[in-house]
């Protein structure tokens, strides 16, 4: 990892570290709000696919949270970024509630797949047919590729175990927009004046979050909250920077550093 410099962004993601489903991580509201008291920049970066950053918004603002949508980067804006870039026709397995984030997109005829977490999709038809699409040409293109992630009733598949069956079945390699990509770090840090170094995330994933973000040259907080399990900390080198309980422990360990 790069030197250690003065921070000045904070890296912040959602689903498992400021809240779980409908339900806020306790305390995690009033942490963000001393956070919004430091001199630092504070952006919020997400892998969801289960929900329009529209959706996720108003979700996040019915549990209290300060949050304005510009400070949002998803995997979906980073994933319709890259389908205009390529000006390809996606055969989109997404959910229904993804959708808005793509319209304008033009998805008939596909001649490219895309996709996220998306139960309704996960089934022979769908998946033979994205199937087919990869093996006529068609790039594969996966929003993110985590393996699981947290619900209130327990942890649930992610995207990653289909996203690797089509690449087994077709031997192709996807093409990953969402984290633990160094480029999506990097595009969720622009307009802030900051570098890799001056920044920190806080996240649930000991890979996707915290390993990504430090294969960006930021620093990486752990919280075990959301699908932390046991020993996560171990699964990555280097270990995160710090391990924290919670969200709100990590603003504390902030706002101390910034003292």
């Amino acid at each position: 990892m790069a030197a250690r410099r003065a921070l000045k962004a904070v890296l912040v993601d959602l689903s498992g570290t400021l809240h779980i489903e409908d339900s806020a991580v306790p305390g995690a509201q009033e942490a963000l709000k001393r956070l919004r008291g430091a001199p630092v920049t504070i952006r919020f970066v997400t892998n969801t696919t289960k929900e329009c950053k529209k959706d996720l918004l108003e979700r996040l603002t019915k549990l209290g949270f300060d949050i304005a949508e510009h400070e949002i980067f998803t995997s979906l804006t980073a994933a319709r970024n890259l389908l205009e870039q390529k000006q390809v026709r996606p055969l989109l397995l997404v959910d229904e509630k993804a959708l808005p984030d793509f319209t304008g997109i033009a998805t008939d005829d596909p001649n490219a797949v895309v996709i996220g977490l998306a139960p309704e999709h996960f089934h022979y038809e769908m998946m033979n047919k994205a199937f087919r699409l990869i093996l006529d040409g068609a790039p594969l293109i996966a929003i993110h590729k985590a393996r699981y992630f947290k619900k209130k009733n327990g942890l649930a598949l992610g995207p990653g175990p289909f996203v690797a069956g089509l690449e087994y079945a077709t031997d192709i390699k996807a093409t990953v927009v969402g984290k633990p990509e160094k480029t999506f770090f990097l595009e969720a840090l622009r307009g802030t004046n900051c570098a890799p170094e001056e920044a920190v995330m806080i996240g649930d994933d000991c890979r996707d979050d915290v390993g990504g973000a430090q294969n960006a040259g930021m620093r990486g907080i752990l919280v075990r909250t959301g699908k932390y399990r046991p020993a996560d900390e171990n699964k990555i080198n280097p270990a995160p920077y710090l391990t924290c309980e919670s969200f709100p422990e990590a603003v504390e360990h902030i706002l101390e550093d910034l003292l």
